[in-house]
């Protein structure tokens, strides 16, 4: 009996990092889906322009070609895609195996109290 209390302490430890890592990957999440906000919206200025455009490079603008840099606006879209799709695999990994842990807390339990 004191070996399942053991058990189901070290999993109720186990689903609490679940639920920290779960955190930590939605405010990576959030900060992806910013960034990619504010590309989109550089996008459609970009699109909107007729003029000069340019890029911010550390402190300074540079005018810039308007295909070149939307084709490297793209290209950064491109990439925080991905790893905003990378990172809900990951956060649905993690809520399985939540799941199925607490799953095994709550069998383990309702066996204690029988």
């Amino acid at each position: 009996m004191a070996k399942q209390n053991k058990d189901v302490k070290e999993k109720i430890e186990q689903l609490q990092l679940f639920e920290q890592k779960t955190q930590a990957l939605l405010m990576q999440k959030q900060n992806f889906q910013s960034q990619l906000l504010e590309l989109e919206n550089a996008l459609n200025e970009l699109e909107n322009n007729s003029g000069q455009v340019y890029k911010i490079i550390g402190n300074i603008m540079v005018a810039s070609e308007k295909n070149k840099l939307k084709e490297d606006l793209n290209s950064k879209t491109d990439i925080l895609a991905l790893r905003i799709k990378n990172l809900e695999k990951q956060e649905n990994k993690i809520k399985e195996e939540a799941t199925q842990l607490q799953t095994e807390v709550m069998d383990e339990l309702k066996k204690d109290g029988q």
